[in-house]
């Protein structure tokens, strides 16, 4: 079974492209989780009969949004956190909206996993949503995760917003407390780790450079590999064995960004 995640940054434009296209027949994901939508279902035109279609949304059009296409239906999908979890940590709106109406997480059921999808909030270049990542939505997002863990192992994947590791991004030392590389953000993502959640990638390829998912626009990035790795699969304990083959894409056009897969 193959999962795919990829942060199409806006799938029309991505579609337009022809790179959607492409990546399907390419690839040919048994699960493919997007982040960064920016479009409700009925303002996409794609045919893919192959595959059960879930969108969770942002309100405010043409901003953010995430989506599943799976070959298999999931037994349900759950959007955006509970209410319990958003009361418990407090995600509640910034000067910047509400995130939980943001369109930014779904869970899919499957048989003997769930499948969580995120596009975790930018902490802004001015920081000024840091605070929201810190306190609030980081730690919701993992106890989310726990929660769903006591009934089956968790994949979760998408654009956390975050290099984790000096390794994972070109040049670590001039970005260090820009965001993307605070040690706010890389202290969320390590309790990922600390509750026993497997970076899939890293696990299989510790020490390997130049692995990026996310490159600027700015002075031909992507053509110098000028990168950040910020898009994961993680996988909870119990089913990380089971997981084989992580992989990164940079071939594949059409974002900012590069879809990242595993085998399972």
């Amino acid at each position: 079974m193959k999962l795919y995640s990829w942060n199409v940054n806006g799938i029309r434009a991505c579609i337009n492209k022809g790179e959607f296209a492409k990546f399907i027949a390419e690839h040919n994901p048994d699960v493919l989780c997007l982040q960064e939508t920016k479009a409700a279902r009925d303002q996409v035109e794609i045919d893919l009969p192959q595959y059960d279609e879930h969108f969770f949304s942002a309100v405010k059009k043409g901003y953010s949004g995430t989506a599943i296409f799976s070959k298999t239906p999931a037994i349900r999908y759950i959007d955006g956190f509970p209410e319990d979890i958003v009361k418990q940590f407090d995600v509640t709106g910034d000067t910047y909206g509400d995130p939980n109406a943001e369109g930014r997480i779904i869970a899919a059921e499957f048989n003997d996993f769930w499948v969580v999808t995120c596009y975790t909030p930018n902490s802004k270049g001015d920081l000024s949503r840091l605070s929201l990542r810190y306190d609030r939505w980081d730690r919701a997002c993992l106890a989310y995760l726990q929660q769903l863990e006591k009934t089956k192992p968790v994949l979760y994947c998408g654009d956390m917003n975050v290099a984790h590791q000096e390794i994972d991004l070109a040049h670590p030392k001039p970005n260090v407390g820009k965001h993307g590389f605070t040690n706010e953000e890389r202290e969320r993502f390590q309790d990922y780790i600390d509750a026993g959640f497997v970076d899939t990638f890293r696990a299989a390829h510790p020490d390997q450079p130049g692995k990026y998912t996310w490159w600027t626009h700015w002075a031909n990035a992507r053509a110098n590999n000028v990168g950040w790795r910020i898009d994961y699969w993680l996988a909870s304990k119990s089913i990380a064995g089971r997981v084989k083959n992580p992989k990164i894409h940079p071939e594949q056009l059409g974002s900012d960004h590069c879809p990242v897969s595993i085998e399972l």
